[in-house]
Parts: C-alpha cells; sequence; structure tokens
C-alpha cells in the first residue's frame, strides 16, 4: 500500500515544500489550507509528473471540519503514516498589545489546531504501532515583540512532549522542527531545506527519535 502523508497549513512556504519532499518519496499526500485558493495552488505545485494530491480546505480552529478533512484523507488515501502541522498565526505583539480575545485565537491556530489533528490521527497510529507526528515549531528564545507567537511556540514544545509520553510507546514518533526566521527562497531559512528535516524524522529508527529539531543548529532555551 503506498503510504500516505498530510501536511496541515500547507501554504507555499513550509506546508508545500513538505509536501513536494514526500511525494517525490512515493506517498500519496494531502494539503489542507484554510483557503481553496492557497491549497488549490499548493497541491497544482506538488502534483506535477502525475503525483497524487487531494487538495482540502478546513480551518485549523474549527475541529469539526478539521477532524473531517482529516477523516477524508484516510477514506480516499488510506491511513494516514505522517500528519505535518504547519499552521501558524504569526504577527507581532508586545506584552499587553494583544487583548485576551487575541491570544486565544493565537493559541487556538499554534496549539490547540495541532492538538486536534494529532488527537485524530495518533490512536491509529498507535495501533498500527508506527506513524508520524510533526509539528513546525519556531520563537527557540523568547522575544517580547512576538508574545502570542512565542507562549504558542512554546506551547507546542509541551504539546510534542505530551504526545509523545501518551503514543510514543505505541510507536508514534512525534516531534517538532523549530525555524529560527522568516522563511524564505535561497535564504538560510529556505523551505526545501527546511522539508529535509520532516522526512528525517520522518525516517528515523526508533532508537534514534529527536523530539525537536532546530533548523541552523541554533539550540532552543
Amino acid at each position: 500500500m503506498v503510504p500516505t502523508a498530510v501536511v496541515v497549513g500547507a501554504g507555499p512556504g513550509i506546508g508545500k515544500s513538505v509536501a513536494d519532499r514526500f511525494a517525490r518519496e512515493g506517498f500519496s499526500v494531502a494539503v489542507i489550507a484554510r483557503r481553496e485558493e492557497t491549497v488549490l495552488r499548493v497541491a497544482a505545485d506538488v502534483g506535477q509528473d502525475g503525483r497524487e494530491v487531494l487538495a482540502l480546505t478546513a480551518d485549523s480552529t474549527d475541529e469539526e471540519s478539521l477532524r473531517a478533512a482529516l477523516a477524508t484523507v484516510a477514506a480516499q488515501l488510506g491511513p494516514i503514516d505522517a500528519a505535518v502541522y504547519n499552521a501558524a498565526l504569526i504577527r507581532r505583539d508586545a506584552p499587553g498589545e494583544l487583548g485576551a480575545r487575541g491570544q486565544l485565537d493565537a493559541w487556538a491556530v499554534n496549539v490547540v489546531g495541532a492538538l486536534s489533528t494529532a488527537a485524530h490521527v495518533a490512536p491509529g497510529m498507535a495501533e498500527r504501532g508506527h506513524g508520524s507526528i510533526l509539528v513546525t515549531g519556531g520563537m527557540p528564545r523568547p522575544d517580547p515583540g512576538y508574545v502570542s507567537l512565542g507562549l504558542g511556540k512554546f506551547g507546542v514544545r509541551t504539546l510534542v512532549s505530551l504526545l509523545d509520553a501518551e503514543y510514543g510507546p505505541a510507536g508514534v514518533h512525534v516531534a517538532s522542527v523549530t525555524v529560527p526566521g522568516a522563511v524564505a527562497q535561497g535564504t538560510a531559512h529556505d523551505p526545501d531545506d527546511i522539508a529535509d528535516h520532516y522526512w528525517r524524522l520522518h525516517t528515523q529508527p526508533r532508537d534514534a527519535w529527536e523530539h525537536e529539531v532546530v533548523h541552523g543548529g541554533v539550540p532552543a532555551s
């Protein structure tokens, strides 16, 4: 059976590059984004040379919509072997600048959507004894200019630890890829280079599992 990968938050940067990386390795790939225009463009770019790419729209903060999309992936492409959560709400906000509603909205995208994704796919992976859940991280160090993003990305680290404790013993590899800067082609944070981390994490032998990779080797604190 052809393995399946899904990218939630499949924009034109890391999301597209990760989807393309798994497609080149022979995976059936699904891409999910909130905007139809975005996801169709990503699917068209990845689906060259006859690759199978399923494009779906769902808001990562709408659990029912997200779970329905993930269920469609499994129904049409087969059980999900690799789930990548790449959705994030990135904006500048100093302490106290963003109200409680804004902080909750950011947390919903940056952390709760990742939890919803994992809660949907992890039990099946655990039952099959293999699979990977990979989350895009960031903010290796606290920055008071990005409060909501910093809280979210440090929340991702905790979420990875909790999911690993729950599902790691059953063979599910949970990890994050921390990107410590703006992503752009031809820079030190080229999305194609970053995508290699996701593939390496997915294919790591169990006795060598890493749970956080920091692109460029910048230590997280």
